[in-house]
Order: structure tokens, then C-alpha cells, then sequence
């Protein structure tokens, strides 16, 4: 299999929610996440990973930044899957770009499959914590314009990913990426 063509949704998510503006300065932070979890995640790793993505995208450069994070099921991927991209089958993260033109921070949602998220990590020899992470960060970098359509979109994508991670206190994704358990989106 190879990687999936993640394709970014410049619409509100499947519950029509639109987070709230980019904060800053009154007491908020730079980087507003929100970890949901329809699959029942420990607490201590939602935790994690909302700190996870606060530092990546700090490391990115794009704050303020207003981020919720759904974590689902393949079932529950697949439902956002074939609602917003008439795709209806599994994949490992779809973003949801929310960002206003001329928008300097980033501003959306991403959905994570948990469950494609673990099949990944157990092929690829890593923690399916990191596997989140790297969905997370692949998510939070198409929110801040980043593509992965063409090869040489991809072989900068990567690079980005490896570079954000490390910055985020990462290991770097196990290489090679290309038959890591996705399912073609």
C-alpha cells in the first residue's frame, strides 16, 4: 500500500462546529488545543498529546493557533471520510482548514484514526503515542499550507515533519514511511 493523499477540508467539520478565532494575550495560549477522544484514550496520553502539538506548532511558526483534535475509531474516520470527500473508507488523518484568507495563524480541525494509528505503529516498529503525534503534526502542517500531492511536495513534507518533530522533542518517524499499514484515502 502506498501512503495515503491526504486532502485538506476548507469547511467545518462533520458537526458543523467551528472553533473559536486564534487566541493570544489575555491569559490564553499562543496555541489553543482541544484533544476529543471517541475512543476512549487514556487521559495521561490525551494530555500528552495536546502538549505534543502546542510545541509543534510553536515549531511550526504559525501562532496563534486554534487546533481540536478528534480522535476516532476506522469506522468514525471513515464516516468524515465519506461525507467530506466521498471517500468512504478508513484513512490516517484528514484536516479541516478553518483559517480565514490572509489568516497568519493556523485554525482547524484534524481527525486521527486511532485504530489505523496503532496498525501503523506495530508495522513500523514504534509507539503508536508517536504515530498520533506524527498524524498530528502531518495534520497541523497542512493547516499551514503544506502539501504532499506531488513527489517533490511529498520529499519537502517529510523533511518538515522530521524537522517539527524533532523541535517538538520527537523521535523521528521510522523510515521507510511508505508501507507503514494506511489505507489509501
Amino acid at each position: 500500500m502506498t501512503r495515503p493523499r491526504r486532502q485538506t477540508v476548507r469547511r467545518p467539520t462533520a458537526t458543523g462546529r467551528r472553533p473559536a478565532a486564534g487566541r493570544g494575550g489575555g491569559g490564553r495560549p499562543a496555541v489553543d488545543v482541544t484533544v476529543s477522544d471517541g475512543v476512549l484514550l487514556p487521559a495521561a496520553e490525551r494530555r500528552w498529546l495536546t502538549a505534543v502539538i502546542r510545541r509543534a506548532a510553536t515549531a511550526i511558526g504559525r501562532t496563534p493557533a486554534t487546533v481540536s483534535v478528534r480522535l476516532l475509531d476506522d469506522a468514525g474516520i471513515a464516516e468524515l471520510h465519506g461525507r467530506w470527500l466521498g471517500k468512504p473508507n478508513p484513512t490516517d488523518v484528514i484536516t479541516f482548514d478553518l483559517a480565514d484568507a490572509g489568516t497568519s495563524g493556523l485554525e482547524g480541525d484534524i481527525a486521527i484514526s486511532v485504530d489505523t494509528a496503532r496498525r501503523a505503529a506495530r508495522q513500523a516498529g514504534w509507539a503508536a503515542r508517536h504515530e498520533l503525534a506524527y498524524y498530528a503534526v502531518h495534520g497541523l502542517l497542512h493547516l499551514a499550507g503544506e502539501d504532499d500531492r506531488t513527489a517533490p511536495q511529498r520529499r519537502k513534507m517529510r523533511a518538515r515533519e522530521r524537522d517539527v518533530m524533532a523541535a517538538a522533542g520527537l523521535p523521528t518517524p521510522p523510515q521507510p514511511r511508505r508501507n507503514a499499514g494506511r489505507r489509501r484515502g
